[in-house]
């Protein structure tokens, strides 16, 4: 049997349990509580999500708004067309959201952050993704951006909870993800 790796929900289960169970070895190594105080967080449940909703949907729009800009045309109708050409569907937004924002939520605030710190983490994490990039000054504007949105869901982690957190990381990308693949508007600002 052959694993296809350009199916996103084979790509959604890699970065889930991949991403998730290393996030959770880390947990268990660098974090001073438990893994279950640590997953627990500071507030109930309800207040985590309610909070990561909020802070997602602010910046995934805020997100939304930089792309959209004149500037970032290129950058745009790129990830426009690299993210429908993944003929996604609305249940592929969500379930490759859901598993990026709680598998790397794991890993890197729940794991790196506690060894590098919140803002170290946040560039790194933005690095990875491709978004600081010094041959191109679109790209970085972007990135600068999403540093400042990363850090503030390390600061949700270490305040709020990991919940809070992974629910803002996955509202983000379903505002991108959505958008890139299902609008109909395809002039830019």
């Amino acid at each position: 049997m052959e694993i296809d790796f350009r199916n996103p929900r084979v790509l959604g289960y890699i970065t889930i349990i991949g991403f998730g169970l290393s996030g959770v070895a880390l947990i268990w190594f660098v974090r001073e509580e438990s893994v279950i105080e640590f997953l627990r967080g500071h507030y109930s449940f309800p207040v985590q999500i309610l909070t990561g909703l909020i802070y997602g949907l602010v910046c995934g729009y805020a997100a939304w708004f930089i792309v959209q800009r004149r500037f970032m045309r290129g950058i745009y109708t790129k990830y426009r067309d690299l993210i429908r050409g993944l003929n996604l569907s609305i249940g592929d937004v969500w379930f490759l959201s859901f598993c990026a924002g709680f598998g790397e939520e794991l890993f890197f605030r729940g794991g790196l952050q506690p060894l590098l710190g919140i803002w170290i983490t946040a560039i790194i994490f933005v690095a990875i993704h491709g978004y600081l990039n010094p041959m191109n000054w679109r790209i970085t504007i972007y990135g600068i951006a999403m540093c400042f949105f990363i850090a503030g869901m390390g600061y949700l982690t270490e305040e709020v909870g990991i919940l809070s957190a992974a629910v803002a990381h996955m509202m983000v990308d379903v505002v991108l993800l959505k958008k890139l693949a299902f609008s109909q508007r395809e002039d830019v600002e």
